[in-house]
Parts: C-alpha cells; structure tokens; sequence
C-alpha cells in the first residue's frame, strides 16, 4: 500500500502529465492557444491538484510570481518543439521517425536535458510555496535543494536514455 507522500508524488507526477499533454494537444491545434491561455490553464491543473492532496499535513499557497516566468519557458519551449515534431512529420511515418527528423543527432536529448531542467527550476520556486513554521523554512528549503540537486543529476543520464530509447529503430 503506497504511502501518503508517494500518493501525494503520483497524484503530481499525473498533474505534470495533464499539464505537457495540454501543451502539446495546443500545438497540434489549428486554432492553438495562445501562451497566456495555457498557463492560465496550468493554474487550473494546479488548483485540482491541490484540492486533491488538502488532508496532506501542510499547507501550499502557490506564488505564481515565482513560478510563472520558469513555467512560461518551459511551455513555451514545450509548445515549439511539439510543432517542429507535427511539421516534420510526414504521412507514414511514426513517431519515433518524426522525432529522429524534427531533433536529429543530440538535439533531441538536450531538449529533454533543457526540459528536465526547468521542470527541476520550476520545483525549487514552487518549493518556496509550501508554508511551515518559521523555524522548519531552513529544512524545507534545504531539502527543497537537494531535491532539485539530485534532479539535476539524474536529467541528464535520463535525458540521454530517453533520446536513446527514442532513436532506437
């Protein structure tokens, strides 16, 4: 039986997924979203996610100023790489095929390097968001570092195995 905090891991993990999914079904769009649209949407994602996870033993106040300039990027750059797949997809290819031609050589893993990355900036601004008490600040942030510490470790290991997993033929 999963612990609070792995439920409380899955339920973002689920709400991340939400959020790129958007991103790239609005790419996909003729008549997309535009930017601001979709992080405001984000914000909606945000709000059930938080609505759902209200019996964890703390409390979250999401300061979009903080996030919202990380976010932006990263939809942004998400968006953009979603349209150069679709427009470099031609009829009868899959998708790994109009992956390989729209990110050829290592382009592809340093996007997902530059993606990851911004997912791990945008965790440690979020990070600031989840309120304690004044004399437990220094540990959340601490731990809020280390967190986005071993995210960066594993990005780009992770990054390199998923271009890889990708190009396979």
């Amino acid at each position: 039986m999963p612990t609070r905090l792995e439920h409380v891991l899955a339920v973002n993990l689920a709400k991340e997924v939400r959020k790129d999914t958007m991103v790239i079904r609005a790419a996909a769009a003729p008549d997309a979203a535009g930017l601001d649209v979709l992080v405001e949407r984000t914000k909606s994602i945000d709000r059930d996610f938080l609505e759902r996870v209200a019996h964890f033993p703390v409390r979250v106040v999401v300061r979009y100023e903080e996030i919202e300039p990380v976010r932006r990027r990263r939809i942004e750059r998400l968006f953009a790489a979603a349209q150069r797949v679709l427009g470099a997809w031609a009829p009868g290819q899959d998708a790994r095929e109009a992956l390989r031609v729209a990110f050829p050589d290592a382009q592809l893993e340093a996007l997902l390097r530059e993606l990851l990355v911004l997912y791990g900036e945008e965790t440690l601004a979020l990070s600031r968001s989840v309120r304690v008490p004044t004399l437990l600040k220094p540990l959340r942030d601490a731990a809020a570092r280390r967190l986005v510490g071993v995210m960066d470790s594993v990005s780009a290991r992770l990054a390199k195995e998923a271009a890889a997993a990708m190009n396979l033929r």
